[in-house]
């Protein structure tokens, strides 16, 4: 048994913070059913402890970013800072700078993932997501610091802001969800309330919540083609909702869907949207996670997911995220650990065919030097990113904005380009 196999098994049952979705899958992987458990991230790559305490410690801190609605420009945490008080050192390294002439390579392809590392990305972005207002430009060191932290920083780097996850969707079948409960019973060996939650994560549909995410963006597109105030997009946009008799139409004014444009810092800054909503555009990206987050719930639940917790509104598909702690599953067993979060990126495809729709997200932090390694960033097919783990229960589709003058959400991805 190799050293850091002997860490896994060592590893607590606490739960553990890291923003992933790393591992290649198998093509069985890859063609898993919903609610299929396909094992832990930290199990099948092997993390040691003194891995996921900075992993830990990294994205407490990145975390707490996003929670005080500091914006990027505002000032990453430095290696030091990150790990203040504590006697370990953060190994997470900002990728040096890119020659903005320097083509990329291809990716290595694998099944419905292609992956490449964190140098060869920032040169892709730069050919393929840097321009604003036309112009190519060279990845700043900011954005580069902001990319170092993984998946999150994949999503990061492109939409701007960091990600918020207000305007989430997902479907909930309820139907098949009483049927199951009805007509099933526990596996042998299951609890009650490992059935109930196996049942409750096989009740949602990843192709229909992104769907619905997707005409949600398409219609707040359209309001915002000719508005120039908000009061003019928001007329616009309640329009466009009571045409296809969309039940986001009877949303009350002050909720996070009417209020999520001007929450938008790229929206007020005068490089961005200026307070123009016509410079602006709705975009995607995804988040997995794990239900049962209550503190105050029963350790059944944190073990085997909370059926009532993250469910999409029935008529409108928005899924309330203000108690998405993002705290990770709690092991049934020792040794188990898993990861709490895994974000891709979308942002504007037009690819009609969800399966043909490639998600940009990575395996974590990069630290060249350290025991995590370098940072790998990964193209999937919608089938390889929407099967998950068995560290999530739950997968949302988020709409957000960036301004029109960025590029980071082209209209046509190739996976694992040139």
């Amino acid at each position: 048994m190799d050293k850091r196999r002997s860490g896994l098994l060592a590893l607590t049952t606490a739960g553990i913070v890291l923003s992933t979705a790393g591992l290649t899958p198998s093509v069985s992987q890859a063609a898993a059913g919903p609610g299929e458990e396909k094992g832990s991230y930290a199990d099948s790559n092997g993390l040691t402890v003194d891995d996921i305490r900075l992993i830990n410690a990294l994205n407490e801190e990145a975390l707490e970013l996003g929670r005080t609605g500091k914006t990027p420009g505002g000032g990453l945490p430095s290696a030091t800072e990150s790990l203040r008080g504590s006697a370990a050192v953060d190994s997470r390294v900002t990728p040096p700078a890119e020659p903005l002439d320097r083509m990329p390579d291809a990716y290595r392809a694998y099944g419905d993932r292609a992956t490449t590392g964190i140098s060869n990305y920032i040169r892709k972005w730069q050919q393929v997501y840097s321009h604003r207002d036309g112009q190519i430009r060279q990845m700043t060191e900011q954005q580069r610091e902001q990319l170092s932290y993984g998946c999150v920083g994949v999503t990061w780097v492109n939409s701007g802001p960091y990600p918020t996850n207000k305007l989430a969707f997902a479907s909930f079948d309820e139907e098949k969800h009483r049927r199951a409960l009805e007509n099933g019973s526990p596996r042998p060996g299951e609890t009650r309330a490992e059935f109930e939650g196996r049942v409750a994560k096989q009740s949602f549909d990843e192709t229909k919540g992104f769907n619905r995410a997707r005409d949600v963006a398409s219609v707040m597109n359209k309001a915002l083609e000719s508005a120039h105030d908000e009061s003019t997009y928001l007329s616009n946009l309640k329009a466009e909702l009571a045409k296809n008799d969309d039940a986001l139409a009877a949303e009350d004014s002050r909720s996070n869907f009417y209020a999520a444009l001007r929450n938008t810092p790229s929206f007020k800054d005068r490089n961005g949207g200026n307070h123009d909503p016509s410079k602006m555009k709705a975009v995607i990206y995804s988040k997995h996670f794990w239900s049962g987050q209550d503190p105050f719930s029963s350790a059944d639940k944190r073990k085997y997911g909370d059926p009532e917790a993250f469910r999409p509104h029935p008529s409108t598909g928005l899924v309330d995220m203000t108690k998405d702690r993002n705290t990770s599953r709690s092991p049934a067993k020792p040794g188990e650990s898993y990861v709490n979060f895994d974000y891709g990126w979308f942002g504007d495809q037009k690819e009609s065919n969800p399966d043909n729709t490639v998600w940009t997200h990575a395996n974590h932090y990069h630290s060249p030097e350290g025991g995590m390694g370098p940072m790998q960033v990964y193209e999937s097919k919608f089938r390889s990113w929407s099967a998950g783990y068995a560290d999530f229960d739950r997968g949302t589709y988020v709409v957000t904005f960036i301004p029109k003058s960025w590029n980071t959400a082209p209209a046509k991805v190739k996976q694992g380009w040139p």
